[in-house]
């Protein structure tokens, strides 16, 4: 594999997520949209972070941190680029943002029926917890 590059990530690119996500994510949230992106972006500059394969977006994750717990959502590998060590590159950075940050344990939003993400985070050692459930209620029509 040519040299990975692991950046957070910029305004310019936020056409460039959205759009990536629409093949290499799956499901879709409220806020897959320019305005949310955005949002997220100006509130912490280094919670979307990128990975490029000579100058190509190959890989996401979001690593927010509210002070108290680490998330991690929307890892997503294009699937021509799975199995090469993009994703776990990914975590390892979000991982060491929440280190640097004082977070103490990171957790994952992964779909149910997503069974090829659930092989992958069992694989970089997170362990799915059945007493939670996540409740929703949504802000906004």
């Amino acid at each position: 594999m040519t040299e990975l590059r692991i950046r957070p990530a910029l305004p310019h690119d936020l056409d460039t997520v959205l759009a990536f996500w629409k093949t290499a994510a799956e499901g879709t949230s409220i806020s897959d949209d320019r305005d949310g992106v955005e949002r997220l972006v100006a509130r912490d500059p280094e919670a979307l972070i990128l990975a490029e394969l000579n100058g190509e977006l190959v890989g996401t994750v979001i690593a927010g941190f509210d002070g108290w717990r680490c998330h991690l959502y929307r890892l997503a590998v294009h699937p021509e680029r799975r199995r090469q060590g993009i994703g776990s590159a990914l975590l390892a950075v979000a991982e060491e943002r929440f280190v640097q940050l004082g977070g103490r344990r990171a957790d994952a939003m992964v779909l149910v029926r997503n069974e090829t993400a659930h092989h992958a985070w069992s694989a970089a050692g997170y362990e799915t917890q059945e007493q939670w459930r996540r409740w929703v209620k949504p802000l906004a029509d």
